[in-house]
């Protein structure tokens, strides 16, 4: 073939739909892109084995106990700055974040105590792995954990403007990064037998409201628990007892979490509730599959995706 007949071929090739990047990156390809965040995070999951998960929550401005002691000694080390209102509130700061650091440590205790039972379960797939929001603070704790107690941690990141970027105590291969927040939302409850909550803020109160509505109005397919972590903070900061009292819920709906303070106390409770609900062995028709979590109106056994 000629020079001139092979550039005029060249001139012909297109580029494959799929491979069009301007068209990927369109508004006319976003249920594509949302369908992707569905298809690519269980391909990972059926290839790692994992079959269900335990969801910790909670702040990303939460330290380790090491950070919060060495950030306020920089503080408070003679001749570090001069004194003003400003250090005066910097080393406010350093001393809550040093209080408060007690719940990076006790996540951190609690998924070590849980991953170190769910690796000794006699079952095939992976089982109650940790599973965080990827990020700092609580969520890495928790993968930090489960990390050091030999199993596998599971980190479902999204891209945000500030606090979020991947932990390392992630899993290889089991560390996702979301652009959709309601895929990511998807993905905590779907494979989800219970929940942790710790302290936290909007994020934390938003994926434990969620969860409660979804409990509530008898959407989830299973009997998920939900562990509010920290009693004396949550009770200041929020007063759910009142709802009831109003008449904004009924006084039944307060069953559906309950409040621990110990990382001995939540696993407890975490055990207690995943015997009694979810050690039974598997029967999904494929063994090389993982029990992907029902929907409303199927067994939570049975699973095909």
């Amino acid at each position: 073939m000629s020079s001139k007949g092979q550039a005029s071929r060249e001139k012909r090739a297109l580029p494959l739909a799929y491979e069009n990047v301007n068209f990927m990156n369109s508004p006319d390809a976003r249920g594509l892109r949302i369908l992707s965040e569905y298809m690519e995070p269980l391909s990972r999951f059926r290839r790692q084995n994992v079959q269900d998960t335990v969801v910790f929550f909670g702040s990303a401005r939460v330290h380790s106990a090491e950070e919060a002691e060495q950030r306020l000694m920089a503080l408070e080390k003679p001749g570090a700055a001069t004194p003003d209102d400003r250090l005066e509130e910097q080393l406010r700061v350093a001393r809550v974040a040093l209080d408060w650091s007690r719940y990076y440590e006790e996540a951190r205790q609690l998924a070590f105590l849980l991953t170190t039972w769910s690796k000794q379960l006699p079952f095939p797939r992976h089982r109650f792995v940790v599973c965080s929001g990827g990020g700092p603070g609580i969520m890495e704790a928790a993968n930090r954990g489960a990390t050091e107690a030999g199993g596998k941690s599971i980190g479902l990141n999204i891209a945000l403007p500030f606090e979020q970027f991947a932990n390392p105590y992630i899993t290889p291969g089991l560390a996702f990064q979301f652009h959709y927040f309601f895929m990511r939302k998807f993905w905590f409850a779907y494979l989800a037998k219970a929940l942790v909550i710790f302290p936290g803020g909007f994020g934390t109160l938003d994926e434990l409201f969620e969860l409660l509505t979804l409990a509530q109005t008898d959407k989830l397919a299973k009997k998920i628990a939900i562990l509010i972590y920290g009693k004396e903070y949550w009770q200041e900061a929020l007063n759910l007892e009142k709802l009831a009292d109003w008449g904004a819920i009924s006084r039944e709906d307060l069953g559906l979490f309950h409040y621990v303070d110990t990382p001995q106390d939540g696993f407890r409770a975490l055990r207690s509730h995943l015997e009694e609900h979810h050690l039974h062995m598997p029967v999904a028709s494929d063994e090389d599959e993982p029990e992907i979590a029902g929907t409303r109106g199927t067994p939570d056994v049975v699973t095909e995706v």
